[in-house]
């Protein structure tokens, strides 16, 4: 059987609570995992924020996000009017799209996943409309 007639089937990718306490012990921050697998509908990552590094607010106009924490503390910054929300592990976080969010580490450190509808690749083409 070639891998493309291979069936679809559930299988577990990534022990996340292992896998940001590794890149927690390494130092690491960034991607520590991100899923690969062809055909999907979905992006998922693990990301782990340093000591004190935080995501800048931002507004997605395009897509609902999903995060877990899994470890470390940080905070949800949601609203600039009012304090952070605290982030510890078991959180789960919806980010509407076209809310604004940022995300800031606390002095462990902050390792989450996030996950979304995948977007479309490239196209190279003409614009809508041009």
């Amino acid at each position: 059987m070639t891998p493309a007639e291979e069936p679809v089937r559930a299988r577990v990718l990534c022990d996340v609570q292992e896998a940001a306490a590794a890149g927690a012990a390494d130092g690491a921050a960034g991607i520590l995992w991100k899923l690969a697998e062809a055909g999907r509908q979905l992006d998922a990552n693990l990301v782990r924020l340093a000591p004190g590094a935080r995501v800048p607010a931002h507004a997605e106009p395009d897509l609902d996000v999903l995060v877990l924490v899994v470890a470390g503390t940080g905070e949800l910054d949601a609203d600039p009017r009012q304090p952070g929300t605290p982030l510890t592990p078991g959180a789960l976080v919806w980010l509407p799209h076209g809310a604004t969010r940022g995300i800031a580490a606390g002095e462990q450190g902050l390792s989450y996943v996030t996950v979304h509808r995948r977007r479309p690749g490239m196209r190279i083409g003409r614009r809508p409309g041009a």
